[in-house]
C-alpha cells in the first residue's frame, strides 16, 4: 500500500490533470459560444426544424461541457478534502 505522501503526490498530479481538463473545456464552450452566436446570426428569422434542431444540439453541448466543469470541480474539492484529511 502507498504511503500518505505517495497517496498525496497522486491526488496533487490527478488534480492537475484535472484543473487542465476543466480549462480545456472552458476554452473549449468559449469556442462554440461564438459558433453558437455565429449560427444564431445566420438563422436569424428562419423556421427550418433541422437548422433550429442543430441549434439546440449545440445549445446541448455547451450545458454538457458547463455540467462537466462542475463535476470536475466537485471532484477535485473532495480529492483535496481527502488528501487534507490523511
Amino acid at each position: 500500500m502507498a504511503g500518505v505522501e505517495e497517496v498525496r503526490a497522486g491526488i496533487s498530479m490527478a488534480n492537475q490533470k484535472m484543473q487542465e481538463g476543466v480549462a480545456a473545456l472552458q476554452q473549449t464552450a468559449l469556442v462554440l459560444e461564438e459558433a453558437q452566436s455565429a449560427l444564431s446570426g445566420a438563422i436569424e428569422g428562419t423556421a427550418q426544424d433541422d437548422v433550429q434542431h442543430a441549434y439546440g444540439m449545440l445549445a446541448e453541448v455547451l450545458q454538457t461541457l458547463t455540467g462537466a466543469q462542475g463535476t470536475l470541480s466537485a471532484t477535485i474539492s473532495s480529492t483535496e478534502s481527502y488528501a487534507g484529511r490523511l
